[in-house]
């Protein structure tokens, strides 16, 4: 809970606490020939605002300190009866007759006297504002419980994920090798064997590229989507047909999030028809300016269901673009039931 909050909630309960004394005086007070009920009140008023500076000094000053200290504790209790009479003494005996003419004692009153007085009023507050403080200490304690489990069971989750990828990293290294070595194998025997294997290696070696700010170089997404496109030429044979081109600018030294480009042209293959010559999968990478990428994929959309593999969605990709580029990017899609169109529009 917040300070400002905290600060509410307590004056909200000084208003109700004080409001109750005044309403019940009001309500059970015999007439009095020396005071009428308006000076009445204002007693009582100041009388309950005597007794929240009590309250404080305890709450804040006396048992923080003194429930770790005894010395402290003795001392800030021997404090109580000066801080309660003082700050009556301010409200009822100076402010109120500067501001409205009249005093709660009579005058000649000893010191010896109004201190005895004041003493009464004194073991409600203090034990309040004992028992507020080990309700309050109590909350703390279990909150730091809460967090320090909170953070074990975080360190726990981190250590797991870490492990995972680790295994994520040995299975993709060991399959690299192992192209590597098919495609030295199958060359002598079959050329386009050999190209899909160097093709789909070339892909592994892009997965496994790391990056201290996850991005890469904007050419290396590009040879990785040609990469991806030959391989599913090789696959289809002469029935593929998807179109990728670039225009604009060349690609320089632009760098992008790895794998940005890759989910719109994988969902065009998986949903699009790939084999009709009149109406092929459309896929421009352009660069107006240096620092500006245009990316559109256009396909028809097919009627069947090629993959039952979970792709990945557009609501996926666009959380993704929001934490990437705040305010550098704009995803448009356009679904006519016959044709699916995505454009993203990236700044650098």
């Amino acid at each position: 809970m917040n300070r400002s909050r905290i600060i509410l909630y307590q004056a909200l309960c000084w208003a109700l606490i004080i409001g109750y004394d005044l309403v019940f005086h009001i309500l059970t007070a015999k007439p009095n020939p020396k005071l009428s009920l308006g000076k009445e009140l204002l007693l009582q008023f100041t009388f309950g605002l005597a007794t929240m500076s009590l309250f404080y000094y305890c709450y804040v000053f006396v048992f923080p300190r003194g429930l770790r200290q005894w010395p402290l504790l003795v001392l800030g209790l021997l404090g109580t009866p000066l801080v309660f009479a003082g700050s009556r003494y301010l409200l009822q005996e100076v402010l109120l007759p500067f501001f409205f003419g009249f005093h709660n004692y009579y005058p000649g009153t000893t010191l010896s006297y109004y201190l005895i007085d004041n003493a009464y009023y004194l073991p409600p507050t203090i034990v309040l504002a004992g028992a507020a403080v080990l309700v309050r200490d109590a909350f703390v304690r279990e909150k730091e419980r809460e967090n320090q489990l909170l953070l074990q069971v975080l360190e726990q989750e981190k250590t797991q994920a870490e492990l995972a990828f680790l295994r994520t990293q040995i299975n993709p290294h060991f399959l690299y090798n192992t192209l590597n070595y098919l495609y030295a194998t199958a060359y002598p025997v079959s050329e386009p064997l050999a190209e899909a294997v160097l093709r789909l290696s070339d892909l592994m070696r892009y997965l496994l590229h790391d990056s201290p700010d996850g991005q890469v170089e904007l050419s290396k997404e590009v040879e990785y989507l040609d990469n991806y496109l030959a391989l599913h030429r090789l696959r289809f044979e002469e029935k593929f047909f998807v179109n990728f081109r670039q225009t604009g600018v060349p690609v320089g030294g632009q760098r992008v999030a790895t794998l940005l480009l890759i989910p719109f042209v994988e969902n065009a293959l998986k949903h699009g028809v790939l084999t009709q010559a009149a109406h092929p999968v459309a896929i421009e990478l352009a660069l107006p300016t240096p620092n500006q990428l245009t990316f559109s994929v256009s396909n028809r959309i097919s009627q069947h269901q090629k993959d039952a593999t979970t792709g990945v969605g557009l609501p996926n990709i666009g959380r993704r673009l929001a934490l990437l580029y705040p305010g550098r990017h704009t995803l448009s899609v356009h679904n006519d039931g016959q044709t699916y169109h995505t454009q993203l529009e990236l700044h650098f």
